[in-house]
């Protein structure tokens, strides 16, 4: 399993336990799915995600601004395997 492959697992385990519901263990997700569109994931759903994988990883990620530098039509379309290359560049970087 490549490094990128070992993030998206946790990306998809942290998505599954933050949002905490049934429906979502069922749920296929890769890195295609959309937060928005085919997970319907609210912003405060998405903040518990976006802390839980920060815990996973440590500090030196920071999710909030990489966000903020995106456009509203950006994080509307946010897919899980855009977060999965922004965590595996951070964690690159050091």
């Amino acid at each position: 399993m490549s490094d990128n492959q070992t993030v998206l697992a946790v990306v998809i385990e942290k998505i599954r336990t933050s949002i905490n519901e049934d429906w979502i263990m069922d749920y296929e997700i890769d890195a295609t799915t959309r937060f928005n569109d085919d997970l319907e994931i609210e912003s405060i759903e998405f903040v518990k995600i976006a802390n839980a994988i920060q815990q996973h990883y440590g500090t030196h990620l920071n999710i909030a601004d990489w966000l903020a530098g995106k456009s509203i039509h950006e994080l509307i379309g946010l897919s899980v395997g855009e977060l999965t290359d922004y965590v595996s560049a951070a964690l690159a970087k050091g």
